[in-house]
């Protein structure tokens, strides 16, 4: 499984529990609303701070992966020089 589903499936999890005790806490209409602004907020920041965590995870990975590819193609198209220069020879 990956871990991204994971932490999604945490972070969701979460939110539901939080949402479902808050819903089912004893509290006037009013404030129960503020609570669940509150923590919709948070939530919504945490859901933030994952997505950027993913996405700079990504964006490295897909940076190792051009380099890895530059440095391939490199190599081969020196090779295919020097096969070139030695047969014309």
């Amino acid at each position: 499984m990956n871990s991204g589903k994971v932490a999604l499936g945490v972070v969701a999890a979460a939110a539901t529990g939080a949402v479902l005790g808050v819903l089912f806490a004893p509290v006037k209409g009013a404030a129960l609303r503020r609570k669940i602004h509150r923590m919709s907020e948070q939530e919504i920041d945490m859901i933030k701070d994952k997505v950027t965590d993913v996405a700079d995870n990504l964006s490295q990975k897909f940076g190792k992966v051009k380099d890895s590819v530059t440095d391939f193609a490199q190599k081969t198209m020196n090779k295919t020089e020097e096969v070139k220069t030695a047969e014309g020879n």
